[in-house]
């Protein structure tokens, strides 16, 4: 994470049910804890007694922490997103909390009245504002299908209000089923862009290797990387911008920076090399330029 998050981030942990979501943000709670920091927990799946039961099964006391902390269940039916936010807001208000967490999104959008719902992405960015403002750090979960495009982090269309995304997700490898983590997005930071597998044990979340030796992982079924073994004259970034393109088909250079997490400049330079060795074909159309992989780069 280059350094770790920042105050007043705000940072959406994205993937699909089983992958350690709830734990890490739990983990979240327990640091704040150690540092002082009083922290709200907006549940909105489970009673704010099951959460905190499932903490101390895993070995985290937050029941120790209930002085700095208030956890706040919240089954808005009857009410506008507006107004459950405001209660969430309160809260913070409240305790002088440094730190939210909201448990999840997806509970959040399906505790809303439907005629509601519409408002959500608009008022959520209204809140998360309000807080980041005055340095509040808010940790965001959200549920995904595993079939959805791995890139697509949010059914809410909210990625790009969050400073920081951290995609959890499951994939195929060498007969297993594995959970992997990747930094999408950190700014103002210069993060690892490393693919991690990682467990959850009775030590919590805990992060692996880096699976450099694999292409294609965020297909969900990687095989064993040999472009780098073979063609020597591409760097990581270059085999990182070549794997989108053989995911995606074809894209301009905005569709590969969001898809990589990758600067546009840097996406453009390593298009570039691409280029170069030949492994890319460029077409313009509607005024862009769109980009292909060649054959000579599945050789």
């Amino acid at each position: 994470m280059g350094g770790g998050i920042r105050t007043g981030d705000s940072i959406l942990v994205t993937g699909p049910t089983g992958t350690g979501k709830t734990l890490l943000a739990t983990h979240f709670v327990a640091d704040g804890g150690i540092k002082g920091e009083a922290t709200v927990i907006a549940v909105f799946e489970e009673h704010p007694e099951i959460y905190l039961d499932r903490a101390g099964e895993l070995g985290i006391d937050l029941r120790g922490m209930l002085g700095l902390l208030d956890v706040m269940y919240l089954r808005p039916l009857d009410l506008s997103v507006d107004e459950a936010l405001q209660e969430i807001r309160d809260r913070v208000t409240a305790i002088g909390a440094k730190r939210l967490v909201i448990d999840s999104l997806s509970g959040f959008e399906a505790a809303l009245a439907p005629t509601f719902r519409q408002d959500f992405r608009e008022s959520f960015y209204r809140l998360l504002v309000s807080l980041t403002s005055i340095g509040v750090t808010v940790l965001s979960t959200v549920e995904i299908a595993e079939a959805m495009d791995y890139l697509r982090f949010s059914p809410y269309n909210i990625s790009f209000l969050t400073d920081d995304i951290l995609a959890l997700r499951y994939v195929e490898l060498d007969g297993e089923l594995r959970k992997v983590l990747s930094l999408i997005k950190m700014r103002r930071s210069n993060h690892s862009r490393e693919l991690r597998a990682y467990q959850l044990t009775h030590m919590g979340f805990e992060v692996g290797e880096a699976l450099s030796g694999y292409r294609g992982i965020i297909t969900g079924v990687p095989h064993a990387r040999e472009t780098m073994d073979k063609h020597p004259q591409l760097g990581a970034t270059e085999v990182w911008v070549l794997d989108a393109l053989l995911v995606v088909g074809e894209a301009t250079v905005n569709v590969l920076a969001s898809e990589t997490g990758l600067l546009r400049a840097e996406v453009q330079i390593a298009l570039g090399q691409l280029a170069e060795v030949r492994y890319m074909h460029i077409r313009q159309s509607d005024g862009e330029l769109l980009y292909r992989a060649t054959p000579k780069s599945l050789r």
